[in-house]
């Protein structure tokens, strides 16, 4: 099974206006890493999260990464543990042992990596996009855009149109 780890700023995007049950989405175990946990430092993200990972039995560690954690400081040049190191040590253990993994992240330094060594990754508006393909219905979807953007995320226009668009391109190959 995959196993889908999820980043703080996604977790960040998604908690602050009430939505991380689009996590959910996802086939797989999700798991939110403590030092993931640790960089949530707001209000009502903190909150939603703790309810999140209880009510979803969320997996919050992983024995995998500690055998990858000083391979992973390296890759990413970093002199300390920190969420984006566990991150890039559980894409390195699993994919080392062939094993699928997935990251959800908005962080573009942990997306190239991560894809780099051999993992599936999307963002907060490829979760929103993922909930067309089951079913959520576009003009909602699209809602979810603006209230992520209107809370946080900030995007550019054109990152915006591109998030239509996505939308748009799923709910043409959603089933009816």
């Amino acid at each position: 099974m995959t196993q889908v780890f999820i980043d703080a700023t996604t977790l960040i995007s998604l908690g602050t206006i009430g939505e991380l049950n689009l996590l959910t989405t996802f086939t797989g175990d999700l798991v939110i890493l403590p030092l993931i946990q640790d960089e949530v430092t707001t209000e009502p993200v903190q909150t939603n999260l703790t309810r999140f990972i209880d009510e979803y039995e969320v997996r919050t560690c992983d024995p995998a990464i500690r055998d990858r954690t000083h391979q992973a400081k390296t890759v990413l040049g970093e002199s300390t543990e920190n969420g984006d190191v566990h991150l890039i040590a559980a894409v390195l253990a699993y994919t080392a042992n062939n094993r699928s993994i997935g990251v959800v992240s908005d962080d573009r330094r942990v997306r190239t990596t991560a894809r780099g060594l051999g993992a599936t990754v999307t963002g907060t508006i490829g979760v929103i996009v993922r909930t067309v393909d089951k079913g959520l219905p576009p003009e909602d979807a699209q809602e979810l855009v603006d209230r992520v953007d209107s809370h946080g995320l900030h995007m550019t226009g054109s990152l915006r149109e591109k998030a239509y668009s996505l939308i748009d391109d799923a709910t043409d190959t959603s089933p009816e």
